[in-house]
């Protein structure tokens, strides 16, 4: 991963191969299909949203990788039964992630436990606003406290996403101290790595 803006052209493309509207407002989520990941209060939350913003959009990103796929089953029922099928899209995984996020008006991380948050990383080094549930790895990230919701209440979930989507210069404000951070963070650890390899190099030549 390398830290940067995505391109809104590349946002238009993935827009147009999934049939979501220009003007729509696309939230997202990324992660194995797991409960640990919060996908069943990422949807909670969408329902709240959809009666509020009638262009909302919403894409989960996932495998589920047991063996039955039931969980995969029992969230798209959830959705079947909020009568939101045609506001959702569902894609096992994304090769071109700069696409993805540059689609997105926001990304969301529901998770109950995070230690780090790589999907959140990406998605500010992208240039994409984040709301994240109050873990580790979003403690971490995001400096901001009022981007941070806590930990299984989707219906706070629900109204910090509303009001991001309906705020377009705190989003603005948003995407910029995320791809400051996540410039930072990467700056971070290519000088540990560099300095790893430095190191290893100095014991290599010692010998």
């Amino acid at each position: 991963i390398t830290a940067r803006e995505s391109s809104p052209d590349a946002g238009a493309e993935f827009r147009s191969l999934h049939e979501i509207p220009p003007d729509a407002m696309l939230v997202g989520t990324v992660g194995e299909l797991i409960p640990l990941k919060g996908q069943q209060d990422f949807i909670l939350a969408a329902n709240e949203v959809a009666k509020i913003i009638p262009k909302a959009r919403f894409v989960i990103v996932g495998r589920d990788n047991t063996v039955d796929k039931r969980f995969r089953r029992d969230l798209k029922r959830m959705v079947k039964v909020f009568e939101l099928e045609d506001r959702f899209l569902w894609l096992d995984w994304v090769d071109d992630t700069e696409s993805l996020f540059a689609a997105m008006d926001l990304f969301v991380s529901a998770s109950y436990s995070e230690s780090f948050g790589m999907a959140m990383l990406e998605a500010m080094a992208s240039g994409t606003p984040v709301v994240a549930t109050d873990t580790d790895g979003a403690r971490e990230l995001l400096d901001d406290k009022t981007l941070r919701v806590p930990i299984n209440e989707p219906v706070r979930l629900a109204e910090q996403i509303i009001e991001l989507l309906g705020d377009p210069e705190r989003r603005r404000t948003a995407a910029d101290a995320g791809l400051s951070c996540a410039r930072a963070r990467f700056s971070l650890d290519r000088m540990v790595r560099e300095t790893e390899e430095l190191y290893y190099e100095v014991v290599r030549s010692g010998k």
